[in-house]
């Protein structure tokens, strides 16, 4: 039963070092002591709280009395406008959801004879989700396959957004901490199902632009580009990086990208229309180019480079078509953005929170920095990196 008739959000932020202390900031700013219990709350932890992870939790669960608490440890955290990279911080968001339906679960990954499986769906668990419906995921890296979960999912429930991120600060199995109502574990995936009566938005900011001309890839072996339009596909390259200005030919040293269109069934492709992979190497004697990802013969994809100031625009430029919406009216929203980002990328300090907050008009917000961001591009629920992945709840 729902508690609230209007719905509402809020979220805090603290950065004491003293868990404890911590969450009482948190909680007090976030409950007032005539509030009724949160339908949906979701926090974020730096690593510095992790030894204290199972507390922490079970003290957030009693204070706030909500079940479908989602919670994950992070190298650094979102909140309110702020990015606390690599300090001790909590920030916990909290929405109160009249005829919201919200099914929290654990999730695991079990090896088994005929392939890996998924377990832990609720019993009650609906066969379609449309209505509409989506979900909100927090995982370990090392322990789940997130991209399996994705592409059941794409198949299964064509459509439906799911948004999240993977838990970072991490370096060996085992150190993740993730959190569902009062419980702490290390491994596996904790999420909540969103139906019923709920306003949600998403959208995923790639920071990329492309270069050069769209290409058909012609020959290819699982993520071997051999061959882009007939030709090799280090030739290819090298005819679009000839034409570059030099200061996009010195974007391309520092890292480049290869873009896939995610929509085939379109006569124009641009910015926003294509899934963005990290190219992780060359063989010039081959003439090939190895994707962080696999790429199939007849997928049309595009080069693609990455800046600060691209970043910077592309996530403006989302923003702003959504404010521009006035079918939607954000009143709350969880940013996941790529640990990659932030200080190593901006010269801004709180680039992506800041941006939310400016052209959203301050909404409650809370996040954190991912080892790997969810979200939908082009209708289908990816993995990706280098991305801020946002969910908006309206009002």
């Amino acid at each position: 039963m729902k508690t609230t008739e209007t719905t509402r959000f809020a979220s805090a932020l603290s950065e004491s070092v003293d868990w404890q202390q911590a969450v009482d900031e948190v909680c007090s700013q976030v409950r007032g002591p005539d509030d009724p219990p949160p339908d949906l709350v979701v926090m974020f932890f730096s690593s510095d709280h992790s030894e204290d992870a199972e507390q922490l939790a079970a003290e957030v669960h009693r204070r706030l009395q909500c079940d479908a608490l989602l919670g994950t440890s992070a190298e650094s955290v979102v909140g309110r406008g702020q990015e606390v990279e690599q300090q001790p911080a909590l920030s916990l968001w909290a929405g109160w959801l009249p005829g919201a339906s919200l099914l929290p679960m654990k999730l695991d990954f079990e090896r088994t004879p005929e392939g890996g499986v998924i377990l832990g769906w609720p019993d009650d668990l609906p066969e379609d989700w449309q209505d509409p419906a989506a979900l909100l995921v927090l995982a370990d890296p090392f322990s789940f396959p997130m991209e399996l979960l994705l592409e059941r999912f794409n198949g299964d429930q064509p459509g439906m957004p799911i948004c999240g991120g993977m838990a970072s600060g991490c370096s060996v199995p085992g150190e993740s901490r993730l959190v569902l109502a009062g419980d702490c574990m290390s491994e596996g995936a904790v999420a909540v199902r969103l139906g019923g009566e709920l306003k949600i938005r998403t959208l995923v900011s790639q920071g990329c632009r492309p270069i050069g001309e769209h290409m058909v890839i012609t020959q290819s072996e699982h993520n071997v580009v051999q061959q882009l339009r007939g030709e090799s596909a280090m030739l290819r390259l090298k005819e679009v990086f000839d034409r570059l200005p030099a200061n996009d030919q010195e974007r391309v040293q520092q890292g480049l990208f290869l873009g896939r269109v995610v929509s085939e069934y379109q006569d124009d492709f641009e910015q926003g229309d294509f899934l963005i992979r990290n190219v992780v190497g060359m063989d010039p004697e081959q003439g090939t180019i190895t994707v962080a990802d696999y790429m199939r013969v007849g997928q049309t994809v595009q080069f693609h480079i990455r800046d600060q100031e691209t970043a910077s625009a592309e996530l403006v430029q989302l923003l702003s078509s959504l404010q521009a919406d006035d079918s939607f009216q954000p009143a709350g929203g969880l940013l996941f953005t790529c640990n990659g980002r932030g200080s190593r990328l901006f010269d801004t300090p709180h680039h992506d929170a800041t941006m939310v907050q400016q052209h959203l008009a301050d909404i409650p917000l809370a996040g954190f920095f991912a080892q790997g961001e969810i979200g939908p591009i082009g209708g289908e629920n990816f993995l990706h990196g280098f991305t801020a992945s946002v969910i908006l709840f309206g009002s």
